[in-house]
């Protein structure tokens, strides 16, 4: 019985990371680690006035005892169907609440790069106007470029390649909302959802509401650093992100093309970061390229190395990234350039600059051959979505793209 016992404690050890308010259950051989609000995440404990909801196809407002009537409760609307081209549907929803959302799955029949980068997801917390989350499905859930691949980390999954899954706890205080519209211009078939959620928790005063946002620069600007997250003021977390390259063949070939340092401006940073990474492959865990791996916070879950299209996430879990006053985060797009890559004199107008502030010019033998090697500033099609708490339901971030201009090229 004590075994048991103990093995229940340690399974209670899950900690909460409610310091930057960001829930990632793991596991812990410490047995009193228990969380800031009434053990509501222990798994042998039931919060008082919490309770749990679903919606979903079957159930759209999530209503107690209201769950799959249609039909006679036979699978009468599993799904949303005929979901038209300019439609806006309402996947979940709560008023007069507390509340957190915990888990978001979703399956569509059409999982096209139009389809990916055109159904746009839409959170608003305690009856803002504004979205703290607005993002295509695909980046929002890790997959970039208009690409379906099977890869599982911390907070997202996909077990097959044909799904969406998103662990990351969302508290709000009085009320969500959150909306799918379809932008892509067809209609969609199928779309499958559930929204698994909790009402009625109590939270400290502290704890953050999520928010998402997409970003696509197609092309960059060279020596202008690429903004993951452009600069948001409050009190927060960064969280992490997934971004996407396709890299630029034409002009640069196949060279290798991340060698730029992601930089993590806080709390009133101008000219130089608090935090500075080495390279492109260093800030996802890896090293000397980018080939095909998913880990719990890093992965490179999309690695084409013929079409030179990459799609790679960071989650700062284990390392939290805080901010108290505003944060911004970027990343640069240098390349390198070696001795091997020979280049075609019929793109000899164009020079290749090197790194730095003077941008001097590479210089190339009549036949293509570089007469040294070394970092160069790119210029490429970059992507992102980015994931960061805050301390307030709406950002102060512009609103995100046309489906045009996230759709193009893919």
């Amino acid at each position: 019985m004590n075994t048991h016992f103990q093995l229940l404690k340690k399974l209670a050890g899950l900690p909460i990371f409610l310091a930057g308010m960001i829930s990632i259950i793991q596991c812990t051989n410490s047995p009193d680690t228990g969380n800031s609000y009434s053990g509501e995440d222990q798994l042998f404990v039931i919060p008082e006035g919490v309770e749990s909801r679903w919606a979903s196809a079957e159930n759209l407002k999530g209503e107690k005892g209201k769950g799959g009537q249609a039909n006679a409760g036979r699978k009468g609307s599993p799904c949303i169907t005929d979901f038209k081209n300019g439609e806006m549907r309402v996947l979940a929803e709560a008023a007069n609440t507390s509340g957190m959302v915990r888990r978001i799955w979703v399956t569509i029949n059409d999982r096209s790069p139009q389809m990916l980068r055109g159904l746009l997801l839409q959170f608003y917390w305690d009856g803002s106007d504004k979205p703290a989350v607005s993002a295509p499905i695909g980046d929002f859930f890790s997959q970039g470029l208009g690409q379906m691949v099977t890869f599982q980390s911390a907070l997202f999954a996909s077990p097959e390649g044909r799904s969406f899954n998103c662990y990351i706890p969302m508290p709000f205080r009085t009320g969500m909302k959150i909306t799918v519209t379809n932008e892509s211009g067809t209609d969609l078939g199928a779309f499958f959802y559930d929204v698994d959620y909790t009402v009625g928790n109590k939270f400290p005063d502290n704890v953050l509401y999520f928010h998402a946002y997409f970003r696509r620069e197609n092309p960059t600007v060279l020596q202008k650093d690429y903004e993951i997250l452009p600069k948001v003021a409050g009190k927060g977390r960064y969280l992490g992100c997934n971004i996407g390259v396709i890299a630029n063949q034409d002009l640069y070939y196949k060279t290798w093309w991340g060698e730029g340092e992601v930089k993590v401006y806080l709390d009133g940073d101008t000219e130089f970061p608090t935090l500075c990474g080495t390279g492109t492959e260093d800030y996802i865990g890896t090293g000397w390229g980018q080939g095909q791996y998913a880990n719990l916070y890093q992965g490179c879950h999309l690695a084409d190395h013929e079409k030179f299209r990459y799609c790679f996430y960071r989650l700062h879990v284990p390392d939290p990234v805080y901010f108290r006053q505003d944060a911004r985060v970027t990343i640069q797009q240098i390349g390198w350039w070696g001795r091997d890559v020979k280049r075609d004199p019929k793109n000899a107008d164009k020079p290749i600059l090197k790194a730095g502030k003077e941008l001097a010019s590479f210089e190339f033998s009549a036949h293509g051959t570089p007469k040294d090697q070394g970092l160069f500033e790119r210029e490429d099609d970059c992507s992102s979505c980015v994931w960061f708490y805050l301390d307030k339901p709406v950002n102060d971030l512009p609103p995100i793209a046309s489906a045009e201009a996230r759709i193009s090229g893919l």
